[in-house]
């Protein structure tokens, strides 16, 4: 059976070759051959987006005229009382920036300035609080209005 088609015999004239070595690449090291073979996301960035768009936000209260009226007297007390470094806890809505809501905050601290040109409530620790999303505004300073 010396059939040039025998598959027993398909190879015999490379088996004992010597293996290739390119003149003009380098020999790839093994842990770069099996990094080739490791799996890989299809789908990029996928998870995250299912985790974004599971994330919860907040619906953005509107506050009637006299929650308004309340608070303006509020900033208007703490602005009478700034020298005083009284302790507030100012509420307000940060809006989301990624999607639709957002979410509400509660800032602590003593208040270093209040600017009604910017309209916004400038925190001793920096946070910069803008009017227009306060909900509330708490503290000592309050007891007795």
């Amino acid at each position: 059976m010396d059939n040039k088609f025998d598959s027993s015999h398909k190879y015999d004239d490379i088996i004992n070759l010597p293996r290739h070595v390119s003149l003009t690449h380098p020999h790839m090291p093994l842990i770069d051959r099996a990094a080739q073979f490791s799996p890989f996301a299809a789908l990029t960035g996928y998870n995250e987006a299912v985790k974004e768009t599971a994330r919860i936000t907040d619906t953005r209260m509107e506050l009637d005229e006299s929650e308004k009226s309340i608070l303006n007297e509020r900033l208007q007390l703490i602005a009478e009382q700034l020298n005083n470094q009284s302790e507030v806890s100012i509420t307000y809505f940060k809006a989301d920036a990624k999607k639709d809501g957002g979410a509400y905050l509660t800032a602590t601290g003593s208040v270093k300035k209040i600017d009604t040109y910017e309209k916004n409530v400038k925190m001793t620790d920096g946070t910069i609080i803008p009017i227009d999303d306060i909900i509330n505004i708490d503290g000592d300073l309050f007891r007795f209005y």
